[in-house]
């Protein structure tokens, strides 16, 4: 767009000194050929208004037609009085062709053709075909370059103005992706730590309120797991506004924070959790390392909830080109093609993201077996 009203001002400027080299040319020939008087006079007056006319339809911004046709019968007088002023039909011609809408064209075209041959026909001593053929042919070929160099200048103009819209709708979708991907995400993290946290938390309390009378000592204990559990809730939601890694893993290896993830599960439930680790630990990445923390936080409140089980094993695998991470429990089981829900959901999308792969074996009464594999990266 920029470049195109580069070329159409470049064109305007060329137009108007066109005209005003053409009128002042005509001008200087008839008074050489004719002398000062009146009549010059006369002829010179009739130059001016033109000159005036054209200026008033240049800095215009009313009524083009009206202002076109103005400049027109000025041309018309002027051209009556002296047939050698035919020549500024060229510039007033390109003028009329980028002012005036298509449908006028031709019949602007026939009225300064027809112009310009009765003002030859009148300068030259005989007739002569080639004053009518001439302007015609000239006048012919040039509206029809002219009108088909705009209609493909109007074509590239939609098509570049398609190609922005394009984009711009690109840029959107693009920008709402890109919300949607974070809202998942943040969705993800949500459930798995700090809605798992509560969770646990309240089934901590509620062991403790059970067992305030009978075992204190016991319901303490509760009470005070239920408090570490809000603190690391609250560091969780802390991490949230400031974007930075879990809090498990501050200072502390995966394996160090699954541990104590089985540890503290294992506390939570009185059932043995049990882990291990297989093959030589290596450096996965931040993003890896947040993404196996984070289902096997799922899959380990999972069985706290559901599963019933009586016993659960997390293990972790170090293999040559990926890592994987299984969490087996004996408990209940379910239907993995009928059930659904956003832990789940969750974990799916979450490796997906990682270019992983999720496995889920499970029936009812069976247990559940889940197995997580992500490349092997390097750490970042």
């Amino acid at each position: 767009m920029r470049w195109a009203a580069v070329r159409e001002d470049r064109l305007g400027a060329t137009m108007r000194w066109g005209f005003l080299l053409l009128l002042a040319a005509a001008a200087s020939r008839y008074v050489v050929r004719h002398g000062w008087g009146a009549e010059t006079a006369g002829v010179l007056t009739l130059a001016g208004v033109l000159l005036a006319a054209y200026a008033v339809n240049e800095l215009g911004s009313f009524a083009p037609g009206a202002r076109f046709a103005v400049v027109t019968v000025a041309f018309l007088a002027l051209v009556f009085a002296a047939p050698s002023f035919a020549l500024v039909a060229i510039p007033l011609f390109f003028m009329g062709l980028r002012q005036l809408p298509p449908r006028a064209v031709w019949p602007l075209v026939a009225l300064l053709t027809t112009t310009v041959v009765i003002a030859q026909i009148r300068l030259a001593d005989r007739f002569d075909p080639s004053l009518v053929l001439g302007p015609v042919g000239i006048a012919a070929i040039t509206t029809v370059v002219f009108l088909e160099l705009d209609r493909q200048s109007r074509a590239r103009q939609r098509a570049l103005d398609d190609l922005v819209a394009a984009r711009d709708e690109l840029d959107r979708s693009q920008r709402e992706a890109g919300a949607l991907a974070e809202r998942a995400r943040l969705s993800r993290e949500i459930h798995d730590t700090l809605a798992q946290g509560l969770s646990s938390m309240n089934l901590l309390l509620q062991a403790a309120d059970r067992e305030w009378d009978a075992e204190p000592t016991q319901a303490r204990g509760h009470v005070r797991e239920a408090a570490a559990t809000a603190r690391d809730n609250l560091a969780e939601a802390r991490r949230f506004i400031r974007g930075l890694a879990p809090p498990a893993l501050d200072n502390a290896s995966l394996t160090d924070a699954l541990r104590r993830l089985c540890a503290a599960t294992e506390r939570d439930t009185g059932t043995p959790v049990r882990f291990t680790v297989v093959g030589t630990v290596a450096p996965l990445g931040v993003d890896n390392e947040i993404a196996l923390l984070r289902v096997a936080q799922s899959a380990l409140a999972n069985v706290r909830r559901h599963a019933r089980a009586r016993q659960t094993a997390v293990t972790l695998t170090y293999g040559g080109r990926e890592v994987i991470l299984d969490v087996y429990d004996d408990g209940a089981g379910f239907d993995p093609e009928t059930t659904t829900g956003f832990g789940l959901t969750g974990i799916r999308e979450r490796i997906a993201h990682l270019g992983g792969g999720v496995t889920i074996e499970s029936a009812p009464g069976e247990g559940t077996a889940l197995a997580v594999s992500l490349p092997m990266r390097e750490a970042r």
